[in-house]
């Protein structure tokens, strides 16, 4: 058989992709846009069109800023729309030849993208519903999100250390001023969402780990907690079911459910989405498991911008020993050999997808 006939015949891996959720756009990303995605005028105008009929700043300007703003680029009406437009030109410059993609799934507000990259939301659909959501909270966040580690140094999760956290969780809820939840099951973490006296005193009964954790995740209201049954109730008013179709790939969701493209319920995936997910924890942990189980990928493609998923992904990867691996050192080893997670915001990987 000669090389030619031999590439055109060249299986594709199979891949999963993940998207990003609210904290990926940080200092370093800034400009993410205008250095990797100058040729994607056609999705960033839409977006930028549709803020500017909203009164918004336009996601280029954002991204195009001289200078990084806490208070401007994590706030949740630029931040949503601003990850949006990254991940999806991100997904845009896969290489279909190389890649076969699988499923979608997504952290948190990654679930939006999620949608959107699968085919259940058309680009005008999905910039309408991520930037209603985001801006959801406009004039105050309700409550906040603090993020605590449940693994050791080989990244494991130690089941004492979870049922000792959750004991304390149950504890601090029996005072009446407290209300405070788990958010996200994210790898070897947990992401509570509660009210500010709630937090503040989950805070106080857990032990300060590597100088940095309990940590307060900043301009995070308590999403996926019942504390935002108002927000979904608002947001079912604003926004139609007739927005939804069903995806054209297998979409994973927080609570491990697959919506198949033959078989989805289109009005049930907008109850989920607008209700469900909005108002119950996010089990991002749970999603992986699926991904990898269900769906034997060769490779897990992280969605730019920023790369801070890759170690949840990790971790959940280690939880089931998939490919072996039983401990960080593991992790690292496999990926200076044959790298299975890849994360387009670092560019040595990003290579290993666009190219």
């Amino acid at each position: 058989m000669s090389s030619s006939v031999e590439q055109s015949v060249k299986k594709k891996q199979r891949a999963v992709v993940i998207c990003p959720g609210r904290g990926t756009y940080n200092k370093e990303e800034l400009g993410y846009l205008q250095r990797l995605h100058g040729d994607k005028t056609e999705i960033i105008s839409l977006i930028d069109d549709y803020r500017d009929s909203q009164g918004q700043m336009k996601v280029s300007e954002l991204d195009g800023m001289d200078n990084y703003s806490m208070r401007v680029h994590t706030a949740g009406e630029n931040a949503s729309a601003l990850i949006y437009a990254c991940a999806l030109s991100d997904y845009k410059t896969i290489n279909e030849e190389e890649f076969d993609v699988v499923a979608v799934t997504g952290n948190s507000m990654g679930w939006y993208i999620a949608l959107a990259v699968a085919g259940a939301l058309a680009q005008p659909q999905a910039i309408e519903l991520i930037n209603t959501m985001g801006s959801m909270m406009t004039n105050g966040l309700v409550g906040g999100q603090m993020i605590y580690p449940i693994i050791n140094d080989d990244w494991k999760i130690e089941a004492e250390k979870e049922q000792q956290v959750m004991q304390w969780l149950a504890e601090v809820n029996q005072d009446s001023a407290c209300d405070v939840h788990v958010s996200i099951n994210l790898g070897g973490y947990i992401v509570f969402g509660g009210n500010k006296a709630g937090l503040k005193a989950l805070e106080a009964v857990l032990p300060v780990v590597q100088d940095r954790y309990p940590m307060n995740l900043f301009n995070h209201a308590a999403f996926h907690t019942p504390l935002l049954t108002d927000v979904s109730k608002q947001a079912m008013q604003q926004l139609s079911a007739d927005m939804f179709s069903a995806p054209k790939v297998p979409l994973i969701d927080g609570l491990g459910q697959v919506w198949q493209p033959y078989s989805c319920d289109t009005e049930q995936l907008y109850n989920y989405t607008l209700d469900t997910q909005v108002v119950a924890p996010y089990n991002f942990s749970k999603a992986i498991e699926v991904a990898i189980k269900e769906f034997a990928p060769d490779k897990l493609i992280i969605l730019g911008p920023g790369a801070t998923l890759g170690g949840a992904v990790a971790q959940s990867l280690i939880a089931h020993q998939w490919l072996d691996l039983q401990t960080k050192a593991d992790f690292i080893a496999q990926q200076k050999q044959d790298p299975f997670i890849l994360a387009m915001g670092l560019s040595e990987q990003r290579k290993l997808v666009v190219e």
